[in-house]
């Protein structure tokens, strides 16, 4: 059996447990033994082992039982024992239910007892105390204060207790029968009162917390007790405004104070409350007033910044006091503050940021005009002025005489960045200290400053002057600068989108102001706008008329019909070469004026132009065979020069053109055939006819017969 159970290991495996017994029995391994395979001693040996197994069981079957029986048995005891603990349990409950009964009724034995010792000891007391103050007053009746808590400075405390009630009692005394002694009790009253004060003086210049904490809560029932916290502020002042910044100086008295406040005072709060209303009050609003109202007449700018500095360091340093306990709403607290020092600073602030803004944007544009030794023209508004812009975008003809500005544009980037650097200050300012009910229409306020110098002083202006000084298109050898106003038009444009997106929206973006703003701007773009187009369009008309000068004058009838067709030596015309370098002069000065579509849409209108005068010109000469070559030639370095606009109409045009010039060489016989290639064949048929009617050759019978 012992053989058996060594044979068992846990975890259990049957296929292992039968593989351990068959390699155990002598004959039963098939591998590795020395005894060969015996099947019958293995068999035997099964047999055996089943019957070991079987005993084995039953020898374990009866433990069991016999565990099974024994656990039974203790159950059954633990239970009757539970039993019985429950019962002890609750004769136990009962007992205590009954003790705490008896406790109760103990206890109300004797709360009942205490009462009526209470009734009783709380008169004795009284009368007692009583008696006290009647012996008190009575020396204050004799004239001669006896009593040690009278004399005795060690006991002020006390004597400043018994004083503070005969003060009270003295209240309710006939003043005919006890004046004498109220006026006795009064003066002690008040000289304890002044000890006590100066006692807390003592202590805090000692630095003894302890001391004035007792020394204020005796204080705390009498009269002078704000005079203590008035002499407390007061000392904590002293000596703490050393450096040059009293902003600073003042949030590190706070800060010091708020720590020891709550060690001497009841009401913490409320004493620092005091000393911040102290600081503001006094300290601050005497500071400000000092830096303001000396430079409030006489420098606008300095008052400006000076206010607004002043303004953000105060507010700045309430930020820092709401971190402190100033009791429920110390928010309208502080902000009461702030607005007593400044009210009458605030309620006249845009007049005077206004009026500043006013005169130094007129300074820096007259100073800059003065420095062009120029004397600024009046535009002129009103009826006629309206009239005459209504005939110019018309008609786009010169309204009065041209002025020659010598190349000046009249625009300046630096007095640009003035004008809008002073306007950004005026928003910061208007945003600080403006009332936020006032905030968006001070705002409108300055913005419509900024349009009136920069826009229309500044800007308009510089467009009437280049408007004015573009020459008419007959002019000879004319300068033309209107494309420089125009570059820098754009430039100073993107500026003041950028500030009026930047400074003005954040202030006006939720108020009825917005619209109001948008619709100005607008205006004031479209406005620009117009004359910008009618200035481009008349600079146009400048350059062809300069191009139509230059053919005129270098163009002559022997270019296409020569005297001699064999001794032709150039490839093309100097006309040709005049216009096309003053082409590509034109086109580079148009793509550094303009940005975006501006550039193409300006060119492609150039370009069309550039092409009809071409066209027209062409038209004027009759070709003979080498002059009909030297003329595509000649419109072939046109198309050249096209190119360089890259814009795909004008590119179009020219190769129409060139296509349309072949008509002046090729033979009669292939008139019809080049008419109908890919670039002919969607032309009128007059356009066509008209170009080869300038054939010297179209006269003869052959050419017109194969034509029709």
């Amino acid at each position: 059996m012992a053989t058996t159970a060594e044979l068992f290991e846990e975890p259990f495996v049957a296929d292992e447990y039968i593989e351990r017994l068959v390699w155990r029995t002598p004959g039963g391994g098939s591998r590795g033994g020395s005894e060969a395979f015996d099947p019958k001693r293995l068999l035997e040996e099964f047999v055996n082992h089943i019957q070991e197994l079987q005993i084995m069981d039953e020898r374990i079957q009866r433990k069991v039982e016999k565990l099974e029986q024994q656990c039974q048995k203790e159950a059954k005891e633990f239970a009757k024992k539970v039993q019985e603990l429950q019962k002890s349990n609750q004769v136990a409950f009962q007992h205590f239910q009954e003790l705490d009964e008896h406790i109760s009724y103990v206890a109300t034995k004797v709360c009942h007892l205490g009462d009526q010792l209470e009734g009783v000891n709380t008169p004795r007391q009284r009368a007692v105390e009583a008696q006290k103050l009647m012996k008190y007053f009575n020396e204050f009746l004799d004239g001669e204060l006896k009593s040690d808590v009278f004399t005795n400075s060690e006991k002020i405390k006390e004597a400043a207790d018994i004083i503070q009630k005969l003060h009270l009692i003295a209240q309710e005394l006939p003043f005919d029968r006890f004046s004498d002694v109220k006026s006795k009790i009064a003066s002690k009253y008040h000289d304890l009162e002044c000890q006590l004060i100066q006692e807390f003086t003592s202590a805090q210049r000692r630095g003894e917390i302890s001391r004035m904490r007792e020394v204020a809560a005796v204080l705390l029932h009498f009269k002078g007790y704000s005079h203590c916290v008035d002499v407390y502020i007061k000392q904590c002042q002293e000596g703490a405004y050393l450096r040059n910044d009293i902003f600073e100086d003042a949030a590190i008295l706070c800060q010091r104070v708020n720590k020891q406040v709550g060690d001497i005072f009841s009401n913490p709060e409320t004493v620092l409350a005091k000393l911040i209303q102290n600081v503001f009050e006094i300290k601050l609003q005497s500071f400000v007033k000092d830096q303001l109202e000396e430079c409030r007449k006489s420098d606008a700018e300095q008052y400006l910044k000076n206010l607004y500095d002043l303004y953000t360091r105060t507010t700045n340093l309430s930020s820092k006091l709401m971190e402190f306990n100033l009791g429920t709403d110390k928010q309208t607290f502080l902000t009461k503050l702030i607005k007593s020092i400044f009210i009458s600073y605030l309620e006249n602030y845009i007049e005077v940021e206004t009026g500043y803004l006013k005169s130094r944007s007129a300074m820096i544009l007259q100073r800059y005009y003065d420095s062009k030794n120029h004397q600024k023209r009046s535009i002129g508004t009103g009826g006629i002025q309206d009239l005459k812009e209504r005939i110019r975008q018309r008609t786009n003809l010169p309204l009065g005489p041209s002025i020659d500005t010598h190349g000046e544009t009249f625009l300046s980037q630096e007095v640009v960045v003035n004008l809008l650097q002073e306007t950004k200050q005026a928003f910061e300012r208007c945003h600080r200290l403006s009332d936020p009910s006032d905030l968006p229409r001070n705002a409108f306020r300055i913005f419509t400053i900024l349009v009136e110098f920069l826009c229309i002083e500044h800007i308009d202006y510089a467009l009437e002057t280049g408007l004015a000084g573009i020459p008419s298109s007959d002019s000879r050898n004319a300068n033309l600068y209107f494309l420089d106003v125009v570059q820098q038009a754009n430039t100073i444009f993107h500026l003041f989108d950028k500030q009026f997106n930047d400074h003005l929206m954040p202030l006006i973006s939720s108020s009825p102001k917005l619209s109001e703003c948008l619709q100005k701007k607008k205006e004031i773009i479209e406005q620009m706008e117009m004359k910008l187009d009618t200035g481009i369009d008349r600079t146009l008309n400048c350059m062809i008329g300069q191009m139509k000068h230059i053919l005129a004058a270098e163009q002559k009838k022997t270019d296409f019909k020569p005297e001699d067709e064999n001794n032709v030596l150039i490839q093309y015309t100097n006309a040709c070469v005049k216009v096309c370098a003053y082409v590509r002069k034109q086109v580079e000065k148009i793509k550094n004026s303009m940005d975006g579509k501006n550039v193409d849409t300006v060119l492609m209108e150039f370009g069309v132009r550039f092409h009809r005068l071409i066209y027209e010109h062409l038209q004027q000469y009759s070709y003979s065979c080498m002059g009909g070559m030297l003329a595509i030639c000649d419109v072939a370095e046109y198309r050249k020069c096209a190119k360089d606009f890259k814009i795909p109409l004008v590119l179009q045009l020219f190769d129409t053109l060139h296509a349309l010039c072949n008509l002046l060489v090729v033979a009669p016989d292939n008139l019809k055939q080049v008419c109908s290639g890919e670039q002919l064949a969607n032309l009128d048929k007059n356009i066509l006819h008209s170009f080869v009617q300038l054939r010297a050759d179209y006269r003869s019978a052959r050419l017109a017969r194969h034509f029709s």
